[in-house]
């Protein structure tokens, strides 16, 4: 059964249906809850108000009924994220970048780096998962101030202007890399 994977991995979200082949999606949720505070999202043909009530009651932090827009599901899945994923400390520092979430400010070598919203998410984006690739696809969908209908080649232009932003105060190093295939990761070292 699937409630293993949750004990070996780490996942940020469930995306749980409640007709499972061997057991009822409804009796999974406090199975998962004694194991795990992981957040969940029900997406069931079932639209009986009684399963909402009951799955919300067990642990669900959702419930949508099929069908439904897939960009309702992203934003749905964002506000989550949001609301669970807090970071500890407000302000995380890297050896030469400082990230400020709570004022939503960029230092970098003691210089504040002028950056749109969209910008400051990506560079935030990067910074959380440093010296470790990022997909554009993880950019485009964590990002709260693009919408996720834009092409993945505005990843690619937001990133550009980053590092120019970045060389105008370092033009030695590139500290944004691109990794083939793949998309982006952020150099903390020089």
């Amino acid at each position: 059964m699937g409630l293993s994977l949750i004990t070996q991995n780490e996942f940020d979200l469930i995306i749980l249906d409640l007709t499972l082949p061997e057991i009822d999606g409804l009796e999974v949720i406090p199975k998962i809850r004694e194991i795990s505070n992981i957040p969940i999202i029900i997406s069931s043909a079932r639209d009986d108000i009684t399963d909402k009530v009951i799955g919300l009651e067990r642990g669900a932090d959702d419930y949508m009924p099929k069908p439904y827009d897939p960009r309702e599901l992203v934003t749905r899945i964002k506000t989550i994220l949001r609301r669970t994923h807090t970071i500890s400390a407000p302000k995380e520092s890297a050896s030469i970048f400082q990230i400020d979430f709570t004022t939503r400010m960029a230092i970098f070598k003691n210089e504040l780096l002028e950056l749109t919203a969209a910008e400051f998410d990506l560079l935030s984006i990067l910074f959380q998962n440093k010296n470790s690739p990022v997909s554009r696809e993880h950019l485009l969908y964590e990002s709260e101030h693009i919408d996720d209908e834009s092409s993945i080649k505005n990843i690619d232009v937001i990133i550009s202007r980053i590092r120019q932003k970045l060389s105008k105060i370092d033009s030695e190093h590139s500290y944004i890399k691109p990794v083939r295939g793949i998309g982006y990761m952020l150099s903390t070292r020089q």
